[in-house]
């Protein structure tokens, strides 16, 4: 089952200035994060998947999407972060890289915020060194911390067994 994402921009957005950027925010372990609403492809709530045999702990398998062949990928397990609980529920946020569709497997999938580029900086020092390593930097948002992940790099093998 697939839900349509829906841009919320009477919160949290400039739409007069012309520079804001739209994310598809999400949870994992209470932390809020958010990838560029371009990357995203859809979003899932459940899907069967596939594992895949000798695979890295954080792909949690295959799924079939449209006739297409998808990795999911489990984000906490990605950014370090504990297995989450057996039987709690995650949404799937389905994103492009590089020429394929990748299941990013999220505790929830939260709205569509608008924010302003002025407002975004680069990582905090004393942000977590895993989230550091997959993100391009933060926004603060009233209630709460925005760390915004870069896919290709949260999907980039090859860079993580070269480290």
């Amino acid at each position: 089952m697939s839900n349509s994402i829906e841009s919320n921009h009477s919160r949290n957005s400039d739409t007069g200035s012309g520079d804001s950027q739209e994310f598809v925010t999400f949870t994992i372990a209470g932390q809020l994060f958010g990838i560029p609403v371009l990357q995203v492809q859809d979003v899932l709530s459940s899907y069967h998947i596939t594992p895949i045999p000798l695979a890295p702990p954080e792909i949690t398998g295959s799924l079939n999407l449209r006739g297409r062949v998808i990795t999911a990928i489990d984000v906490r397990l990605r950014l370090g972060l504990p297995k989450r609980e057996a039987g709690a529920k995650t949404m799937s946020i389905v994103a492009e890289n590089g020429g394929e569709l990748y299941s990013l497997m999220v505790d929830a999938v939260g709205e569509v915020l608008a924010l302003s580029q002025s407002a975004f900086e680069r990582n905090l020092p004393t942000l977590d060194a895993e989230f550091r390593a997959y993100s391009e930097g933060i926004y603060r948002l009233e209630d709460q911390l925005l760390v915004v992940l870069d896919v290709n790099r949260l999907l980039d093998y090859e860079r993580s067994e070269a480290a």
